[in-house]
């Protein structure tokens, strides 16, 4: 029976697998950072005030992961050794006091392969092609609690597993200008290049395991936009229908188009210069894919173990042997998806984000910065917010720093950034969620990481 259940999630599984993680968010700890190149990236109102040339790939490299599962939640320490949370020695309890009712992580890459900043025709203008991808899951407890227990007689709904990953290219140029002494406008446009997205869900699974009879029920489904892709196909024994058994994937390319904007202010009020507030809306924007396939259950499954009666007589139609693949194949039907065909095109948003900030400048020590920063990103079932608190210092001409603690949908973070920017040279680190304590391989334990490394020449 187990292995029937963990076909039920099947699609998660390949979806996480066929596409590498992939939405990056740009650091926060660098909002409030004077002279950090990449602001605009967080609101295209900030202008920089030198021009810049990004060094080709790593002129902002951002890698980040998210979640409340963490890997601490799934791999324990066992008599000195590390085993994962199904070792029998690791109790019940113990695994699901770890874990959240619904558990989410996520992992994001940006890569800003060419980059460039100006002052030219009244303000700030920017130029950027970038690489982006990214990858979110949602899985319950009880998912968990099936795997643990090894199907007790209870029930489990394992309802509402769903997972997405997204690539795709941008090219963006921006403007930003003063309009007076205490505003501050910008806006940037981007033209997306689409390369793959893929979306399963597992709406229902719902298993009723008693003593004397079996009820399960699923619906779930794949929805896919990846050129070159198809679905591999075996045939049912019992109903003789066709069932997705796998994915092949030949060759790939340009998938879609799409266009979104980044739109931000900057407010200075000369009643309280002290004082500066700013706002941005990140990513409003959408991709059309080609190339759309999808696979579902096509509907709600039904599978019911008093369907089925066995009789000792091998000669008999319902005898043991052929009633008992009779029910393996009818059982295996509850996670098989139909090959639904092409779906032709269809448009997807991207996801947008927005920021909201205030910074005050300490009157008798103006090289010191205090900022507020709230950051609601947009995604649906994956939508995220973060509430963050700095201290931002820039005590001379060639260096800047930010260090802040947050608190969001997953949890309490510290950050930093330390930005260097010499004459002709500028190179910054930070972290918005600062690495704790590793495994041995060096993965992080919490799923809350994050790193952007950056280096640029100034002129």
């Amino acid at each position: 029976m187990k292995k029937y259940i963990n076909r039920l999630i099947a699609p998660t599984a390949l979806l996480i697998s066929t596409i590498n993680p992939a939405l990056a968010q740009q650091t926060l700890s660098g909002y409030f950072v004077e002279d950090y190149t990449y602001r605009f990236q967080m609101n295209p109102a900030m202008g920089n005030s030198m021009n810049f040339v990004g060094m080709p790939a790593l002129a902002n490299m951002n890698i980040a992961m998210n979640g409340n599962l963490h890997l601490t939640d799934i791999l324990y320490n066992v008599n000195g050794k590390t085993t994962t949370f199904l070792n029998p020695e690791v109790s019940t309890k113990q695994v699901l006091s770890n874990l959240s009712n619904v558990n989410r992580i996520g992992a994001d890459i940006k890569l800003n392969i060419l980059t460039g900043g100006f002052h030219a025709w009244g303000g700030y203008n920017t130029v950027a092609i970038s690489a982006r991808t990214a990858i979110d899951a949602k899985l319950p407890k009880s998912l968990f609690a099936m795997l643990k227990e090894g199907i007790e007689n209870k029930e489990y709904n394992i309802s509402n597993v769903n997972a997405r990953a997204i690539a795709y290219a941008e090219l963006a140029f921006g403007h930003s200008r003063e309009l007076n002494d205490e505003w501050r406008i910008g806006a940037t446009m981007k033209f997306l290049i689409g390369g793959a997205r893929m979306d399963a869900q597992l709406h229902n699974a719902n298993l009723v395991l008693g003593t004397d009879n079996w009820t399960i029920t699923s619906n779930g489904q794949i929805n896919a936009n990846v050129k070159g892709l198809n679905y591999e196909l075996s045939t049912n024994k019992t109903t003789g229908k066709e069932y997705v058994s796998g994915m092949k994937l030949d060759g790939t390319g340009v998938n879609g188009f799409g266009i979104a904007f980044d739109l931000g202010a900057v407010f200075n009020p000369d009643f309280m210069p002290e004082l500066t507030l700013s706002a941005s809306l990140l990513d409003l924007g959408f991709i059309g894919w080609s190339n759309g396939l999808n696979a579902s259950t096509d509907g709600e499954h039904t599978f019911n173990s008093d369907d089925y009666i066995f009789n000792v007589d091998d000669k008999k139609p319902n005898s043991f042997k052929n009633e008992w693949q009779n029910m393996s194949d009818n059982l295996a039907t509850i996670y098989q998806l139909n090959d639904m065909g092409n779906t032709g095109s269809r448009t997807s948003g991207v996801g947008a984000t927005f920021n909201i900030g205030a910074e005050y400048r300490l009157p008798v020590y103006d090289k010191l910065t205090f900022g507020l920063l709230n950051t609601t990103r947009i995604a649906g079932i994956y939508s995220w917010t973060d509430f963050r608190l700095s201290a931002n210092i820039a005590p001379c001409d060639i260096f800047s720093a930010s260090a802040n603690i947050a608190e969001g949908t997953f949890g309490f973070s510290f950050g930093w950034l330390a930005n260097l920017h010499l004459k002709g040279f500028n190179m910054f680190l930070g972290m918005d969620h600062t690495l704790g304590k590793l495994a041995k391989q060096g993965v992080p334990l919490s799923s809350n990481a994050q790193a952007n490394i950056g280096i640029n020449f100034l002129f």
